[in-house]
């Protein structure tokens, strides 16, 4: 089940849509919800016509796809670089003991000072979502803490904010050739270089037939 945090968060992310001129036309009416896939747990890779700053060359991970919208954090985004007891003490925490840096990224428009870590499923909290059985989220100081303790997951990102779509917007995004999708992969979310993401994603697209 989804904390009152998470579900806030979806709540809020179906509020922050990429612009209408983006797509031509929306889902024909009468599509049945059945019949759509989810794509909780695939990364979206942007086409090269999507010029939004924030989402140009950009790679998500979805944390959430269902009828009521979805989630999602940029993956290749590097914004900074600080101190994690820094980290902890913006958000009022305690950092006693803590040492270490990590690299922030900007995960997307929405709640850009809300702090997640997508992190390998080694580590859980109670309110760690799990994405699909190998990656998760989790919110707020006690990962940080836990990272910067030595006691954190084996290994993660830290990203400020989200990307959201109102309900069926991304369907009609992926239709219209602003999205592609691949399935996600640790090795491209954790351990890929961040400059060469996008490039190594597509690569991973089979070919049409």
């Amino acid at each position: 089940m989804l904390s009152r945090e998470w579900t806030r968060w979806v709540l809020a992310a179906a509020a922050i849509v990429l612009p209408a001129t983006l797509l031509h036309a929306a889902l024909p009416s009468g599509v049945d919800v059945a019949d759509r896939t989810w794509l909780t747990g695939q990364l979206l890779i942007a086409s090269p016509k999507l010029r939004q700053p924030i989402f140009d060359h950009g790679v998500i991970l979805l944390a959430r796809h269902d009828r009521d919208g979805a989630m999602g954090v940029v993956i290749n985004r590097p914004i900074s670089k600080k101190p994690i007891a820094r980290l902890l003490a913006a958000l009022g925490q305690d950092a006693r003991g803590v040492r270490d840096h990590v690299r922030i990224f900007a995960g997307g428009p929405v709640e850009p000072t809300t702090v997640l870590v997508v992190h390998t499923l080694d580590y859980r909290r109670l309110d760690t979502l799990d994405i699909d059985g190998r990656v998760g989220i989790t919110a707020g100081g006690d990962v940080l803490r836990d990272i910067g303790l030595g006691k954190g997951p084996r290994k993660s990102l830290v990203v400020l904010g989200y990307a959201g779509w109102a309900a069926s917007q991304l369907e009609d995004e992926i239709a219209h050739g602003v999205w592609t999708t691949i399935p996600e992969d640790p090795a491209l979310v954790f351990d890929a270089d961040r400059a060469t993401l996008w490039v190594d994603a597509l690569a991973r697209q089979k070919p049409a037939r």
